[in-house]
């Protein structure tokens, strides 16, 4: 399953993946990244939600990604819950536009303690020759003593994972 997922991965970002820190400064940053993959706009915003299927579970509390959930429905939890009784609210589905785009807002992992606020945006639209165009934004604020400029990078490095693992997942369900 593992190499399968990389065998994905690496076809979707050899196609026409895109990254990069956007803007950064010791108050805020926005990370965007882009790719194309073989799916319905519908197929690839209702992945958004299969989280255990794609989202990778080192980057969890529990290292489980069958601990992971997510409804599609404003108000809907991106939550964990492990062992006996422990849990996190990763974030809070506060958008869906079904077929289009799924917003977040939370400040994942180690940004929570920072006390940072973070919008997390899921969206596709139809490519012109077919596919789908997929976009994934974060944009993270907070307090000049989060140092977020130092931070933007490293982040990146673990939602463009996220994003890549996303994309391959997409791609393959829709087949």
């Amino acid at each position: 399953m593992r190499h399968r997922l990389a065998v994905c991965v690496a076809g979707v970002l050899a196609a026409t993946a895109h990254a990069e820190v956007t803007s950064a400064s010791p108050t805020h940053f926005l990370l965007t990244h882009r790719a194309e993959v073989k799916a319905t706009p519908a197929q690839a915003i209702e992945a958004v939600g299969q989280l255990p299927q794609w989202w990778n579970p080192s980057h969890s509390y529990s290292g489980q990604g069958a601990n992971l959930r997510m409804g599609l429905r404003a108000g809907d939890c991106f939550c964990e819950q492990w062992g006996e009784g422990a849990s996190i609210e990763h974030a809070r589905v506060i958008q869906v536009q079904p077929g289009r785009q799924v917003r977040l807002e939370g400040a994942l992992g180690p940004l929570q303690e920072l006390a940072v606020r973070g919008v997390l945006t899921f969206s596709a639209r139809a490519a012109e020759g077919g596919g789908t165009q997929l976009m994934m934004t974060y944009r993270v604020a907070g307090d000049a003593a989060a140092g977020l400029e130092r931070l933007a990078p490293v982040v990146d490095r673990v939602m463009g994972e996220q994003f890549q693992r996303w994309a391959a997942h997409a791609g393959t369900a829709a087949r």
